[in-house]
């Protein structure tokens, strides 16, 4: 389409290239590319020969149909749709060449993800020098989260070949670990069998998810189809199960290793002190390769690492606040006399699962405290000391966390034994706006009750750990592991986003907690996650 129609089809022509844009912007799922040729070719020939064609031929036109006319997506069932071309939203002058590509589209195959840092698709309008006029050209302005944003080092293209790397190394684990060594997996992880399953549990049910895709009864074609575009959405970590921990299992449970064998090999490399931590010194070429990927990224003011503060956090429940009534009046300042309150009454403590413990008793509790025992469950979120710094973590906020290995005293955080007040509730930070796309399961779920008045006085280092940060910093995390313990860690004072560590996955310890409502005092032990 060269590119201004008649005087009298301009209207029609721009609503046929807003719905283009509207169409493409509206894609939810990955986009990918294809090998589908002969697009403009098609485009052209729909044409009538002599001016009608002539006055189609157009190199901006051009330009745009053969780099991203190919563009598809996956449907459900594992059919390639055109991203761009619809023959229902085409005029009728154009419908003949839109269903020309779209058909040509549709029996091509998938090369890689389509990943661009372009904030325009093609050349929307040129000028010719010589009179002025201005033709319109197929354009698409992609919405801003479409847009990739290069790392420094890491471009869009690099970023697509890893994503078609990964498809390979996925497909390659399907074909060698069957689907009831898999499945087998994914039951002992779920049933917390083995320690720090949550780390691991969501790549297990990937797997299980792709051995399913490939029992259906469709092509081998649209099997692979779906199976990109499953990989093209799962988290980095989930799509090389060769070199991941999970092969660990795999491996024990191919080769007939009793469970007791595989518990004592899983729980031996997925200690929280061994998990993804290096065990040496880093190299000097390392640090030297540190440092210029830390240049190149600017990610240095990240480094510094503060305790965060209770008003930084998203909550999921805070305290109800008695209303307070105040007067202006001369006697404005005078305290009425207080009504006279209902004793609390207290009712047996009842079992309760976390799923529904936050879905049942949240709504109406107006004050909450948890039991501390000799030791618990602490756990402190951590931000960087410039909270807008770059992105460290594989998530866009500057938010982490950090526990200490087997517990801590309450008195390490100023805190008794008994009864402690809840002054709100939070997700662990991974989690955080993660509802829907659920992009970081694998670092598991739970709440974390943050208690009033506590301080932590025993440092951390910065409590950077490499299973939290960006996939591009993989290849330093020897760098940033030294760094961080020997680091320390700010907002000892007034970081007060620090509580009990109620999570999903990990060896169970159950939380006591007292909920106050209406009067009444009831005693929750959440003891399971659902």
């Amino acid at each position: 389409m060269s590119a201004v129609l008649e005087q009298n089809s301009h209207q029609s022509y721009d609503a046929f290239i807003q719905r283009i844009n509207d169409r493409f912007n509206a894609i939810e799922t990955t986009v990918f590319e294809t090998d589908a040729a002969g697009l403009y070719e098609a485009y052209l020939a729909s044409f009538k020969d002599g001016d009608e064609r002539q006055y189609h031929t157009c190199s901006c036109c051009r330009q745009f149909i053969e780099r991203f006319g190919a563009l598809v997506i996956v449907a459900n069932d594992g059919r390639i749709v055109s991203a761009m071309w619809d023959e229902e939203d085409a005029p009728a002058n154009y419908a003949k060449a839109v269903s020309a590509m779209a058909r040509i589209v549709a029996r091509a195959k998938i090369t890689k993800p389509f990943i661009s840092s372009e904030r325009q698709y093609g050349t929307a309008k040129s000028t010719v020098p010589a009179t002025g006029h201005v033709w319109t050209h197929f354009a698409v302005k992609p919405e801003a989260t479409r847009i990739y944003k290069p790392s420094g080092l890491t471009t869009a293209f690099a970023a697509a070949s890893v994503k078609r790397e990964e498809f390979g190394s996925v497909l390659h684990a399907l074909s060698e670990y069957s689907k009831k060594t898999v499945v087998l997996a994914l039951k002992l992880l779920q049933d917390d069998q083995l320690g720090n399953s949550a780390a691991v549990v969501g790549q297990a049910q990937f797997l299980a998810d792709l051995h399913r895709i490939m029992e259906e009864n469709i092509g081998l074609t649209l099997r692979k189809n779906l199976i990109y575009r499953a990989v093209s959405q799962a988290p980095s970590g989930f799509c090389h199960p060769r070199a991941s921990m999970i092969a660990t299992l795999l491996d024990d449970i191919e080769g007939g290793k009793s469970f007791e064998q595989a518990q004592r090999s899983w729980n031996a490399k997925m200690h929280p002190l061994a998990y993804q931590r290096p065990q040496a010194a880093p190299t000097a070429g390392a640090i030297e390769q540190a440092e210029r990927l830390f240049a190149a990224m600017g990610l240095a003011p990240a480094l510094k690492r503060r305790i965060a503060r209770l008003e930084e956090i998203p909550k999921l429940w805070e305290p109800k606040k008695a209303d307070e009534v105040k007067s202006s009046g001369v006697f404005g300042h005078l305290q009425p006399k207080s009504a006279a309150q209902a004793p609390a009454m207290s009712a047996p403590t009842i079992a309760i699962t976390m799923e529904k413990f936050v879905r049942t008793v949240f709504g109406t509790a107006e004050k909450m405290e948890v039991q501390l025992g000799r030791t618990a469950n602490f756990i402190s979120i951590t931000t960087a000391e410039e909270i807008d710094s770059p992105k460290l973590f594989q998530w866009d906020h500057s938010f982490a966390w950090y526990v200490w290995n087997g517990g801590a005293a309450p008195s390490q955080y100023g805190l008794q034994a008994g009864w402690a007040s809840v002054a709100a509730i939070t997700r662990l930070p991974a989690r955080w706006g993660d509802e829907a796309e659920q992009k970081f399961q694998h670092h598991g779920d739970g709440i974390i009750l943050l208690i009033d008045g506590a301080r932590e006085t025993r440092t951390p280092g910065a409590a950077l750990f490499p299973s939290l940060l960006r996939a591009e910093l993989r290849e330093v995390r020897s760098v940033i592991e030294s760094y961080s313990n020997t680091a320390k860690m700010g907002g000892f004072m007034d970081g007060s986003a620090i509580g009990i560590d109620v999570r999903q996955g990990n060896p169970f310890n159950p939380a006591t907690v007292r909920v106050t409502s209406a009067g009444i005092s009831q005693i929750y032990k959440i003891d399971r996650w659902d």
